[in-house]
Parts: structure tokens; C-alpha cells; sequence
């Protein structure tokens, strides 16, 4: 199944509103995660990019789920982009110990 990383922008400033949300968009998030949609999933330290990691047929269907998250309706500049290479530690077997 193909990869995608979604790229989005987060509001200058979080209203009550928005932080209301965020607990809503943390279960979808994890659910996603359950049903391994999402990979990966950063926040930049001044919170103002966010990068998330999916798994879709292609970007439509990546774009339908991106629709879904609850704090959507805040989020600025979403760019989606199939990778054609995706690898990191975490996806990689452990070394074997021979003891």
C-alpha cells in the first residue's frame, strides 16, 4: 500500500475552541494508529507545523481521512505527497544477540 506524508499548518494561535478539540483528535489519531493508517505523527516544538505519515490507496483516500480529523476545520496548508522511499530505525528488525 502506498505512503503518504501529510503536511499542515497549525493556527497561529489556539483558541478555546481549538483546544477543546485537541483530546477528540488525540483518540482519532490513536485509532488511526490502531488500524495502521498512521505511521508517524510530529508536531514542530513551536506547534506551528505538523507532519503525519499514512498509509492510503492513494491521495484522495489519504485526503478523506485527513478531512476526518477533528481539528481539520484549524488546519492550514495541507500538502500531501506519495513517498516513494520511506525507511527509519523503527521499521527495521532488532540486532541479534547471539548470548
Amino acid at each position: 500500500m502506498p505512503k503518504f506524508v501529510v503536511s499542515l499548518r497549525l493556527p497561529d494561535t489556539f483558541d478555546e475552541a481549538f483546544i477543546t478539540l485537541i483530546p477528540q483528535h488525540r483518540a482519532f489519531i490513536n485509532q488511526l494508529f490502531a488500524d495502521k493508517v498512521v505511521e508517524v505523527y510530529a508536531i514542530s516544538s513551536d506547534r506551528s507545523r505538523g507532519w503525519v505519515t499514512m498509509n492510503g490507496d492513494d491521495a484522495a483516500a489519504v485526503q478523506a481521512v485527513v478531512e476526518q480529523f477533528p481539528l481539520y476545520p484549524y488546519l492550514h496548508g495541507v500538502e500531501i505527497d506519495e513517498l516513494f522511499i520511506f525507511d527509519s530505525a523503527s521499521s527495521r528488525f532488532p540486532p541479534i544477540s547471539l548470548n
